[in-house]
């Protein structure tokens, strides 16, 4: 019997650490395309901004470290003050770190839709205190976080439309790590933007 040219097997699952390098259009494309279902759905099952290496600092306080653009001063209990950063959404420089939240880029109740139900009280965890990738936590103003709430990007795209590229190929990359689905919409709007976008690579490394 003759098999069609034009059938290509499914990818192999990647296995949890395996790190894999392809383009951002091949990766949209290989994300699994569902319905979603926010049954169930309370933030309380991510425990996040831990404290995971018990230095004093919580998740949180790490991002604002690691992402400030002038270095704020630390105090005790690893209080911050001063310190300036860059907001990329809204193409910003906040002054002290009162003003910024840290986005889940992936929004906590969209990835619980996209397949985060299933998984165990652990892996949501670490999912919303995810210092293994640059792109899942992000400073930004707290404006901007609070207009993006739990939204995709078929109804919220960063107002700062420079960034907009960016902002899909790290959406797309941040689910291919935690192996979460896209439903048909979000895959349209992610495809949408990419149209306009350099075909990039990216380097992600499997955590589930």
């Amino acid at each position: 019997m003759l098999i069609p040219t034009n059938v290509h097997a499914a990818p192999a699952a990647a296995a949890p650490g395996e790190t894999v390098t392809l383009p951002v259009r091949e990766a949209l494309d290989q994300l699994p395309v569902r319905g979603e279902d926010r049954s169930g759905y309370e933030r309380t099952k991510f425990k996040h901004w831990v404290d995971a290496d018990k230095d004093g600092c919580n998740t949180r306080t790490e991002v604002l470290k690691a992402e400030a653009v002038i270095a704020p001063e630390q105090g005790a209990k690893c209080t911050l003050t001063g310190g300036e950063w860059y907001s990329p959404y809204d193409d910003r420089y906040i002054h002290g770190p009162s003003g910024l939240d840290i986005d889940h880029l992936v929004p906590l109740a969209e990835a619980w839709d996209s397949g985060a139900s299933a998984w165990t009280a652990k892996e949501r965890e670490a999912y919303a205190n995810d210092l293994g990738d640059d792109r899942a936590l992000i400073a930004v103003s707290a404006t901007s976080n609070r207009s993006k709430a739990d939204q995709d990007p078929a109804t919220w795209m960063p107002p700062a439309a420079g960034y907009r590229c960016q902002y899909v190929t790290d959406w797309v990359a941040d689910k291919t790590r935690w192996g979460l689905s896209v439903d048909a919409t979000e895959q349209a709007a992610l495809g949408e933007v990419l149209d306009s976008c350099p075909d990039v690579p990216i380097t992600v490394t499997h955590a589930r």
